[in-house]
């Protein structure tokens, strides 16, 4: 009986070891993405490859499409078996998805007798043959102009002069190449002709004034007597040439600086992607290159002036 009337101890609640509420904000909802997949490009359409000829320029193109397209046929308008209607009409029973001409004779087969959109390649000259139409579209044949004048400062940072010979009808193409000069410090000194003889009349009055030669492979105005001739001058004046073409160093250029064929080829494709999605008509008039080869020749000395 007396412990039950002593009293239980009094608690302070002061003194409490009293763990504290917390209150936790809400779990956000948890939601399960589906994993992101990049689809699968569609297959490329079949396509009609059609050549000038068979020469490299041409041929080493072809292949590389072929690394590309699945599904083509190839045709050589330098064959003597077949015309170019002959071809044309083979390629529209044909029903590819586009036509690929490479060299002015297939572009200009092509442009004027395919069904098919038509994306040509190895032209210079692609206004004055009528290239551009709604459904026809080019590649540049030329390597970046402002890559060649960056290549050609760093073999000859003395150089600051530069000339170009061109026939008319390439305002553009001279307007690029001044932007590209500028860009890099270099005075252009430019001369639009009309014949080969006049190309030779105007380079060798220019040739005393310039530190190097920019030469554009315009037919029209340069024949193939002529620039030897133009080489030959420069090698005396020691005036270097820049070429569009690695075979031309044999017969006296300094430098070449010529496209690729996979370059050529993967610009080919972008623009037949763009022609099987149904925008042909959002495809600039000529896609430009993005690569360029680079070759000297050692035989001839570069004397800055």
């Amino acid at each position: 009986m007396a412990g039950c009337s002593t009293p239980p101890p009094s608690i302070d609640p002061a003194d409490a070891d009293v763990a504290p509420i917390i209150v936790e904000p809400p779990i956000d909802e948890v939601r399960a993405e589906p994993l992101a997949r990049t689809p699968l490009p569609r297959p490329l359409p079949p396509v009609a490859i059609i050549l000038s000829g068979s020469q490299p320029a041409y041929a080493d193109i072809a292949e590389e499409l072929t690394r590309h397209f699945k599904r083509y046929d190839i045709y050589d308008l330098s064959s003597s078996d077949k015309t170019p209607v002959t071809v044309l009409r083979l390629v529209n029973d044909s029903n590819p998805g586009a036509v690929v001409a490479i060299g002015l004779r297939a572009a200009r087969s092509s442009v004027a007798m395919s069904d098919k959109p038509v994306v040509f390649s190895q032209v210079f000259n692609y206004r004055a043959n009528s290239l551009l139409t709604d459904k026809s579209r080019g590649i540049a044949v030329l390597p970046p102009l402002d890559a060649q004048i960056a290549a050609w400062k760093k073999i000859d940072p003395t150089i600051a002069r530069i000339g170009i010979i061109v026939g008319e009808g390439h305002e553009e193409l001279i307007g690029n190449a001044r932007l590209a000069a500028q860009k890099h410090g270099i005075e252009l000194r430019v001369r639009v002709t009309q014949s080969d003889q006049e190309t030779l009349y105007f380079f060798r009055r220019m040739i005393r004034d310039i530190d190097g030669f920019w030469l554009f492979p315009d037919n029209r105005v340069l024949s193939g007597r002529v620039l030897q001739q133009m080489l030959d001058d420069a090698n005396r004046q020691q005036v270097p040439v820049n070429v569009p073409s690695e075979s031309m160093l044999s017969i006296g250029a300094m430098v070449s600086m010529s496209s690729l064929a996979s370059d050529i080829a993967e610009s080919i494709v972008k623009v037949v992607r763009q022609i099987q999605a149904g925008n042909l008509a959002r495809i600039p008039p000529i896609t430009q290159l993005t690569e360029i080869r680079v070759r000297t020749n050692d035989t001839v000395q570069v004397v800055g002036r």
